[in-house]
C-alpha cells in the first residue's frame, strides 16, 4: 500500500514539474507558431489527458485545479496578449475549463480500456480533453462578457458589432481548439501506451 502510494506520489511529482515548465518557460506550454491568431496555443492539455488517463479521475480533477490555478498566475503575472489577460485573469474562466478538462481522460479510459478499442479510447481521451477546455473557455467568456462584448472583441479581430459574441469566440478561438485536439489526440497514445506498460511492471 505504502509502494503504491509513494509512487503515485512521484508520479504527480513528475507531471507537476512539466506543467509548471509548460506553464512558465517560454514557448512550451503555450505556443505561438501562427502569429494571427490571437491566442496562443497550448500544449498542456496533452499533459492533462495522459495523467488523467493513467491516475484516475480524482487525480485528474486535483491536476486539472492545479492547471488552472498556474494559469491564473500566469495571466496577473505575464500574459502572453491581451486576450489572454480578459479571459484568465477570470477566476472561473480559469479554473472550471481546467478541471472538467482533468475529469474526462480518466472516464473515458475507464469505460474504453477493458475492450478492444484501447488505444482508440486514448486518441478520444486527449481529444475530449482539449475540446472540454476550449469549448468551456469559450461559453464562459460569452457568458461573463455578454454585458460588455466590445472590450474583448477589439482584441479578437474585425468583427460586426451585430455579430454574436459567442459566435465571434468560436471563430477567433475555434482554430486554437482543433490544432490543440488533433495533436493531443495523435500525441496521447503515443506516450500512455509505453508509460502503462512500464507501471503494471513496476
Amino acid at each position: 500500500m505504502r509502494r503504491e502510494e509513494t509512487r503515485r506520489m512521484t508520479i504527480t511529482a513528475v507531471f507537476a514539474a512539466i506543467l509548471i515548465m509548460q506553464t512558465f518557460l517560454p514557448n512550451i506550454g503555450y505556443v505561438r507558431i501562427i502569429p494571427v491568431l490571437p491566442v496562443a496555443i497550448t500544449t498542456i492539455p496533452m499533459t492533462i489527458a495522459i495523467y488523467g488517463t493513467l491516475m484516475g479521475t480524482k487525480a485528474g480533477l486535483g491536476f486539472g485545479l492545479f492547471w488552472g490555478i498556474t494559469r491564473l498566475i500566469v495571466a496577473y503575472t505575464k500574459p502572453g496578449d491581451m486576450v489572454s489577460l480578459m479571459l484568465f485573469q477570470n477566476p472561473v474562466i480559469s479554473v472550471v475549463p481546467s478541471v472538467l478538462a482533468g475529469f474526462f481522460p480518466s472516464l473515458i479510459t475507464k469505460a474504453m480500456g477493458k475492450t478492444n478499442y484501447a488505444k482508440l479510447g486514448y486518441i478520444f481521451s486527449g481529444a475530449v480533453t482539449s475540446l472540454t477546455n476550449t469549448i468551456m473557455v469559450i461559453l464562459l467568456t460569452s457568458i461573463f462578457f455578454m454585458h460588455d462584448p466590445a472590450s474583448l472583441v477589439h482584441y479578437l479581430g474585425n468583427y460586426s458589432s451585430s455579430t454574436p459574441l459567442i459566435l465571434i469566440l468560436i471563430t477567433a478561438l475555434g482554430a486554437n481548439g482543433v490544432i490543440e485536439a488533433i495533436f493531443t489526440a495523435l500525441v496521447v497514445p503515443v506516450i500512455v501506451t509505453p508509460l502503462n506498460l512500464v507501471l503494471k511492471r513496476a
